[in-house]
């Protein structure tokens, strides 16, 4: 992935002239922004080296006049750019006039004592704009979106390894399976674990289960398992801990029908030979989530599963219409839903 490809260059503080930095995933660009800030200067060149720039409010060739400018007190400048729309298809609207030949012009020969750092929080830009390609010609562009599963893996991995810890694999799962893709999330539950197993330690599945944050949509998936090993104790005892968390019976119940729904949909289209991507596509879900339902898919017959729907659609109306207090109907439910196997088996 680019993202890692140009982190390592910037820790090895190999430098290109420019970069293009985009996307919708803001941990990503902040961390390699940070990165970039850390190993291009040291920390008395941030006075006078460091240039921030919203070309909302500042023209472009205000910023390539400051690039062309020798620094003061060191080897190098960093300009960090922001807002740069006239990288997007259709530009949006700013009080100031960009003279984008300015910008080419320096593009063909930029100095070697500056570092061009432009930070679009955008979705997409036009790549087929000259200017991105004479950026990819002497710099970098850089998309920064959600990663896909094998590349969180990486990215996790990585992390550890920054904190100097070591990740058992169930461990990592369970990072993924609590926090999805949010970077965010994943880096703080990573910097909470390396501070209790300490430097060298390692994080098995047994830490990570006792001190990772959990929420809700994790916690469904742990309702499922119990339901599937037919394990109430379990099941009591997770919507105990969510119940304390102040987690209402109606939306637990709508987390854990959308994740039988997930689980009896992606088993019913493997049946029809969907991949896990088809599936995904179909479904209009992330793969991981997909990755998991088929996991536990295997656990249920079409006719159990049938069965239990069943059970949280009447549960779902008996709230709904007052027939049943929402905690009773929820326990009920869990009762009924451990006990499928031994009635369909009957």
């Amino acid at each position: 992935m680019v993202y890692f490809d140009a982190l390592k260059k910037i820790k090895k503080k190999q430098f290109d002239p420019v970069y293009l930095i985009y996307g919708t995933e803001s941990y990503l660009i902040q961390d390699l922004q940070q990165a970039l800030v850390q190993n291009a200067l040291t920390e008395d060149e941030h006075d006078v080296n460091l240039s921030i720039y919203d070309l909302e409010e500042m023209p472009i060739q205000e910023v390539i006049m400051d690039a062309e400018t020798f620094p003061f007190f060191g080897d190098r400048k960093l300009l960090l750019c922001k807002n740069p729309s006239f990288f997007k298809a259709k530009p949006d609207k700013v009080q100031v006039e960009h003279d984008l030949n300015v910008l080419q012009s320096y593009l063909e020969q930029p100095v070697d004592y500056s570092v061009i750092v432009f930070i679009a929080p955008y979705e997409k830009v036009d790549e087929r704009k000259k200017i991105i390609k004479q950026i990819k010609q002497v710099g970098q562009v850089i998309p920064c979106q959600s990663f896909k599963e094998y590349e969180m893996n990486d990215w996790i991995q990585s992390m550890a390894k920054e904190l100097h810890i070591n990740l058992e694999s169930p461990a990592l799962e369970i990072f993924i399976q609590e926090n999805g893709t949010n970077l965010m999330s994943i880096r703080n539950e990573l910097e909470k674990m390396a501070l209790y197993v300490g430097e060298g330690g390692t994080v098995t599945k047994e830490v990570a289960e006792l001190l990772a944050s959990h929420n809700p949509q994790a916690s469904a998936f742990k309702l499922v398992d119990a339901v599937m090993n037919q394990n109430i104790e379990r099941a009591m005892l997770i919507y105990k801990d969510l119940e304390k968390q102040n987690e209402e019976p109606i939306g637990l119940l709508a987390l854990l029908a959308s994740q039988f729904r997930l689980i009896f949909q992606s088993k019913l289209l493997k049946q029809k030979g969907y991949s896990q991507n088809q599936i995904a596509q179909q479904a209009k879900v992330a793969p991981f989530a997909v990755k998991m339902a088929l996991k536990r898919e295997r656990g249920f017959t079409d006719k159990e599963l049938s069965l239990i729907m069943q059970h949280l659609t009447e549960a779902d109306a008996a709230i709904k219409q007052g027939k049943m207090d929402k905690t009773l109907a929820f326990e009920m439910l869990l009762y009924e839903l451990i006990n499928v196997k031994r009635s369909t088996s009957a």
